[in-house]
């Protein structure tokens, strides 16, 4: 799953105070970085450096107003059977996959069948009365509950690695998550959680009326036309030629795969499968609001938390004036434009999504190489941004 700290890495934050209002149809952005992002320009190479390197293992996909300015392949699906990455690979998501538990909530509260308001007792027994009375939809979008992350508890690998069915990928997290101790009050600190997460896709299903894997799937990628996104499970991702396996990076530097130690299915926090193609797909979808109404379009992009930066100021070169924590991505005004999107990354996964609000933009990296997806994407914003 993706750090605070990964997602600054590809987004950015400076502690300027702003409203995070997204551009509307019809802003005017200067035509730059076409040719630089094309094929054969500055970013193409760089990122061929990379793959050159033995750095980079993953897809990369570069559009603008639904048009493909740059789609690459680089690296191994599966070395031991000799696959090699393709445009139509599948690739792990890590928690870029919390944008589909963000747009779930969104079209439940649309619909009326939940509130951001609501607290996480109004649908989920078995929390503490400081958890279920005080912690709302709201606080689990932003990383404001004080909740932490269910993977850290002790004993928690041991248990999940028995869990050979999508009711337990969902059920079991539940019980570690109860157990936690908040670190702080509800909306008194920030604490990127994936236990929060997994708690809205919880809400998700109860408010719904079905499984949170079903609703996804009908609400999500069906209304997009995501063909090739998926939550797969062990047995069909660690066998079918279609998917990447991860090579986590030892502490000698070698690679191996790991595709036996992962989870039997990914949650609402993370690890769903998908294409390149069909992220863009997403992302096109969201911002045409075809997935939500355009108001909860924006309440959904729209920043809400100013995210901690380091302290001092920003570097005089920086195009980056402040990032926001919004219900689920993170915002960032870049230069004259809001940056809306979401990185991941654990040990042999590592992806990012950047949506440009204001000028059409997508970028898209999916990479089976920890730590092999920010680099990529900050190029391309410096380029777009330049």
């Amino acid at each position: 799953m993706t750090t605070r700290r990964s997602m600054l890495g590809v987004l950015g934050a400076l502690p300027v105070a702003a409203s995070a209002t997204l551009a509307t149809a019809g802003s005017a952005y200067a035509d730059t970085g076409s040719g630089a992002l094309g094929p054969g320009g500055e970013f193409d190479r760089f990122v061929a450096g990379l793959a050159a390197r033995d750095e980079f293992s993953g897809n990369v996909l570069v559009t603008r107003h639904g048009r493909t300015v740059l789609a690459r392949s680089y690296g191994w699906a599966d070395r031991a059977r000799g696959v090699r990455n393709s445009p139509d690979t599948r690739f792990a998501m890590a928690s870029v996959t919390k944008l589909f538990t963000a747009v779930a909530v969104a079209r439940l509260a649309q619909d009326r069948k939940l509130y951001y308001k609501s607290t996480i007792g109004e649908y989920l027994d078995g929390f503490a009365p400081a958890v279920a009375d005080h912690v709302t939809v709201h606080h689990l979008l932003t990383h404001t509950s004080g909740l932490g992350d269910y993977m850290q508890a002790p004993g928690f690998w041991d248990v999940a690695a028995t869990w050979a069915s999508a009711g337990q990928m969902l059920a079991g997290p539940l019980g570690f998550i109860r157990a936690e101790t908040p670190a702080f009050a509800p909306g008194a600190g920030m604490s990127y959680s994936n236990s929060g997460f997994h708690v809205l896709g919880a809400i998700v299903a109860k408010a719904a009326g079905s499984s949170y894997y079903d609703y996804v799937r009908t609400a999500v990628f069906e209304r997009a036309g995501m063909a090739a996104t998926e939550f797969a499970a062990k047995p069909e991702f660690s066998t079918d030629r279609r998917f990447a396996h991860p090579y986590p990076t030892a502490a000698d530097g070698t690679r191996s795969d790991d595709v036996a130690g992962r989870l039997y299915q990914g949650t609402p926090s993370g690890d769903a499968y998908t294409t390149c193609r069909d992220l863009d797909t997403f992302a096109r979808a969201l911002l045409g609001d075809r997935l939500l109404e355009p108001a909860f379009t924006r309440l959904t992009l729209n920043g809400k938390v100013l995210l901690p930066s380091p302290p001092g100021p920003p570097p005089a070169t920086s195009r980056l004036r402040t990032a926001m924590q919004a219900y689920g991505p993170v915002a960032a005004l870049v230069t004259d434009e809001w940056v809306v999107g979401h990185g991941g990354g654990s040990p042999g996964e590592s992806t990012s999504l950047d949506m440009y609000t204001g000028s059409g933009w997508v970028v898209t990296v999916l990479a089976n190489y920890d730590n092999a997806a920010q680099a990529v994407a900050m190029a391309a914003r410096d380029l777009i941004k330049a």
